[in-house]
């Protein structure tokens, strides 16, 4: 469909960098010091500080109990339901007893509730955060630590209560990260974590996952492995022990997870109907514990039960520093896969519902979570995706509905949990196992990468690669090193174009990619896709001189060489002249030779025959500095006197608009632009500079008196109508300007 053509016309002058600067009054911006506004000491800042750290103080005084609370009491039942036994299988996951899946779901729980600032997640225990807790646990406190001399048996009590200090050790840890990078506004640091690296990082972990609970739906003991490949020898010596299985553990997590998948189907197909998602996790673990009750499981059947969960909470106590340092590595790394995963869904939520969540004070939230957890014997913690979800779709508006769920493991925690002491381990593998269904459906991210953006797919392929074959920690090492990589190797690469004028506009486009662009005859404008700074500065360069259309570098060797074949020539022209003159003295008599031959007189010549005519004395030394001046006269060193072929153009102009710093290699890199076209009589234009980059000029002194803020313009346009009105060499028709 043809355009509409509308009639405007806009009128202004040509504009460069200094003059811009005078019309609109450009000054420096002088920074604030933030640090005194810190120090500042006042009520209302005192105030102000108090509700940004402790948010509760702020929206609970405002809180709408007729509007919200049902919904959020409602939600907070809901989730609590989920947490229970969610809470008991991720504890498994992590290498410890059940039990302390269940403190880990109330400590951290009511801690986010007075500090966290997302009104929809749900904090708590995680698949992908007890995985990783696990691979620390299961390396530092491994079975074979813990073998008793009779019978080689494992002394259970023994391990889980080195694995308890750890987990509590490393949740401290946890928190200290957490905390301190949130107090100096660190919050940012997740966004090097991309969604592409985070979806592959999480998918690899739930195939950690899952493999790791293979042994509780088989029945097996296997060894306690850790590090690089450790995943992959484990599922060897499951497929290795398969016929050592035991037939009721089978049975029994298979019954499970057809139940829960059976409930989890008709909950999604009458989601509209139901008030609220019918508990199929709960009402699992409450048949599958009467049943294995009833029945004896465990002495019948050998099927292996949760065992002894002591009644009422622990006592504080404080962490292990001397595990700090074996810990340090994996706590930073947890500390960040947790707060990528909270502060995601936190900010899902926020834009969904309308309101803003402070990533640095959820950074603290959830540290201090993790810190005080770890003090009470919990585990490091996140955010759960499907807890979430349950917790904003039942109505659900406020950390309210947290604080109530907490409250109702807390009553477990105190009265009901030894009720669950004949639960079949298998039955909660069951359940972890189903609720990867969420993590495991990423998978699909590869197709729609491949449509949609390869180099997002290379960096998903290579996370979920990385984080199997060298576990969770090395894993996600190396995929942030990785994509960081790419980012640099994607910027030393950039798009160069030649751009030309799309007609009646003062539009610049590549004319590669659109067809009715038309280059300015005389003038070059050349623009770079990315930034130039070290990295890609001898590329800039390179390319730039290749798209021109012609060998600049060896045009110029070209130049050089005849100018000082030249220069030779005249030397040897003077020391012969010197040399008839001395002559001339030596027999008496007052001549001087004639000198004056410029540079064309011996081009013209060929320096052949030329004789030197006696005249006055005084004309000697006249005429031999008037041929040394005309030696580096411009008209002898142009390149058409020279016999050289010239530029088809006079004018380049660098569209610098993508430019968003300048380091020292990008002075020097442009500064050498400047010279080497200048040396082929090329005249040397920039555009588009942002001002934070042209200060950054000023400070590098990129300007001097060859180089000025006259040869900046605000625009490409401008740039190119002022190189056709000042040509360097030869007028212009003025019919090119005037078709601009």
């Amino acid at each position: 469909m043809e355009l509409r053509r509308r009639d405007y016309h806009v009128e202004r002058p040509l504009l460069n960098q200094k003059q811009l600067e005078e019309l609109g009054r450009w000054s420096s911006v002088t920074g604030t010091h933030q640090w005194r506004t810190w120090l500042q000491c006042s009520h209302a800042r005192a105030r102000a500080l108090l509700l940004q750290y402790l948010p509760v103080l702020a929206w609970l005084p405002r809180y709408p109990v007729r509007d919200w609370l049902l919904g959020d009491l409602l939600s907070g039942l809901s989730v609590a339901i989920m947490q229970l036994p969610q809470g008991l299988a991720y504890a498994l996951l992590a290498g410890l007893p059940p039990v302390f899946g269940l403190y880990s779901s109330f400590y951290p729980v009511f801690i986010y509730f007075l500090f966290g600032t997302s009104r929809h997640i749900s904090v708590g225990t995680f698949a992908v955060m007890s995985v990783m807790v696990g691979s620390v646990t299961e390396s530092l406190a491994p079975d074979e630590d813990f073998l008793q001399d009779l019978n080689s048996t494992v002394n259970e009590t023994a391990r889980d209560a080195a694995r308890v200090q750890l987990a509590s050790a490393l949740s401290v840890l946890v928190g200290l990260f957490q905390v301190g990078l949130g107090l100096v506004h660190f919050g940012f640091v997740v966004t090097y974590l991309s969604e592409p690296l985070v979806h592959g990082y999480t998918t690899a972990a739930s195939v950690q996952v899952f493999i790791s609970q293979l042994k509780y739906v088989f029945g097996l003991q296997l060894s306690s492995r850790s590090g690089p490949l450790s995943i992959i020898y484990t599922l060897l010596e499951v497929c290795w022990k398969l016929p050592q299985s035991v037939v009721g553990t089978m049975v029994t997590a298979l019954v499970a997870g057809v139940v829960l998948v059976v409930v989890k189907l008709l909950n999604d197909k009458l989601q509209q109907h139901l008030p609220l998602p019918i508990p199929g996790e709960l009402l699992t673990l409450i048949g599958a514990t009467g049943i294995s009750y009833g029945v004896g499981l465990k002495h019948r059947f050998g099927v292996d039960v949760v065992g002894d969960i002591p009644a009422g909470l622990l006592p504080p106590v404080a962490p292990n520093s001397q595990l700090f340092a074996k810990l340090v590595g994996n706590a930073f790394a947890i500390a960040v896969v947790g707060f990528a995963i909270a502060i995601s869904l936190g900010k899902i939520f926020a834009l969904r519902h309308g309101y803003r969540v402070d990533s640095n004070q959820e950074l603290v939230a959830l540290g201090l979570s993790n810190l005080i957890g770890g003090v009470f014997q919990c585990f490091p913690v996140s955010c759960s995706m499907s807890r979430s979800l349950v917790q904003e779709s039942t109505g659900g508006n406020t950390q309210v509905a947290g604080a109530v769920s907490s409250l109702f493991i807390l009553i477990i925690i105190v009265k009901l949990g030894e009720l669950f002491q004949d639960l079949p381990k298998a039955v909660l593998a069951a359940a972890i196992i189903v609720n990867l269904k969420g993590m495991l459906m990423q998978f699909t991210d590869i197709c729609s990468l491949w449509k949609a953006n390869r180099m997002d797919l290379l960096i998903w392929l290579v996370t979920f690669v990385a984080t199997i074959l060298l576990n969770l920690d090395l894993g996600l090492a190396a995929a942030v090193a990785f994509s960081l990589l790419l980012v640099v190797f994607r910027t030393q690469l950039p798009h160069y174009s030649i751009l030309g004028q799309v007609p009646d506009t003062d539009i610049y486009r590549d004319v590669a990619e659109y067809s009715e662009a038309r280059e300015v005859p005389g003038v070059k404008v050349f623009r770079s896709s990315a930034t130039v700074y070290f990295a890609n500065a001898e590329l800039y360069s390179d390319t730039l001189k290749q798209k021109c259309g012609i060998d600049v570098d060896r045009l110029i060797s070209r130049k050089k060489k005849l100018l000082k074949k030249k220069e030779l020539k005249l030397k040897r022209l003077l020391k012969e002249e010197k040399l008839q003159r001395q002559a001339a003295a030596s027999k008496g008599t007052s001549v001087s030779i004639n000198a004056n031959t410029s540079i064309r007189d011996i081009e013209s010549n060929n320096m052949e025959g030329s004789k030197a005519k006696v005249s006055a004395g005084k004309e000697l030394e006249d005429t031999a500095a008037s041929g040394q001046e005309d030696a580096k006269a411009p008209d002898g060193s142009t390149l058409k006197a020279l016999g050289l072929p010239q530029p088809d153009f006079h004018s380049l102009v660098l569209d610098l608009g993508a430019l968003s710093f300048v380091d020292t290699v990008c002075l020097k890199s442009l500064k050498n632009i400047f010279r080497d076209f200048r040396e082929i009589e090329v005249e040397v234009y920039m555009a588009a500079c942002h001002t934070p980059v042209v200060t950054q000029l000023e400070a590098g002194h990129f300007f001097d008196a060859s180089i000025t803020k006259q040869h900046l313009f605000a625009s490409v346009h401008d740039a190119v109508v002022f190189a056709l009105q000042h040509p360097r060499s030869g007028p212009v028709s003025p019919v090119s300007v005037t078709q601009l």
